[in-house]
């Protein structure tokens, strides 16, 4: 499986530590990963659409930390990565999980960090079925 993995830089210790266990699961079951460093979880979904248009991979998957501040930004950022990813996948028909965290913290942060590992699995899991469904028409 040719994978590809979006992520953000943003809140920097968590997120290269999401980022190293969504690396460590794609070569724990055998894909190939390509990783994609953004400034932040709204630069997101363009990269993936990029790669989505490329035509090179499976699967794609999106991580980053979104925490809550003081500011309305919070919702922002939460609510518009979302829809950015689902908008790409949508499109393209291309499996892309979405392992973007949005907590209110940084200990619910740490607590959801193996949603990197979760979200590579989640887009094999995807690629497959299409893959299973492709073979069947």
């Amino acid at each position: 499986m040719r994978l590809a993995i979006v992520a953000s830089r943003f809140n920097e210790a968590l997120a290269a530590r999401l980022l190293a266990r969504a690396e460590e699961e794609a070569r724990k079951l055998g894909a190939e990963a390509r990783v994609l460093s953004v400034p932040g979880a709204l630069e997101i979904p363009v990269a993936l659409q990029w790669l989505a248009q490329s035509g090179r991979y499976d699967a794609l998957v999106a991580i980053g930390t979104v925490i809550r501040g003081e500011t309305y930004h919070f919702e922002v950022v939460a609510n518009e990565s979302a829809r950015g990813v689902m908008e790409v996948a949508l499109e393209c028909g291309l499996p892309i999980a979405n392992g973007i965290l949005t907590t209110e913290d940084e200990a619910q942060a740490e607590a959801r960090l193996e949603k990197g590992a979760e979200a590579v699995r989640v887009a094999l899991e995807m690629a497959n079925l299409r893959k299973r469904l492709d073979e069947e028409r």
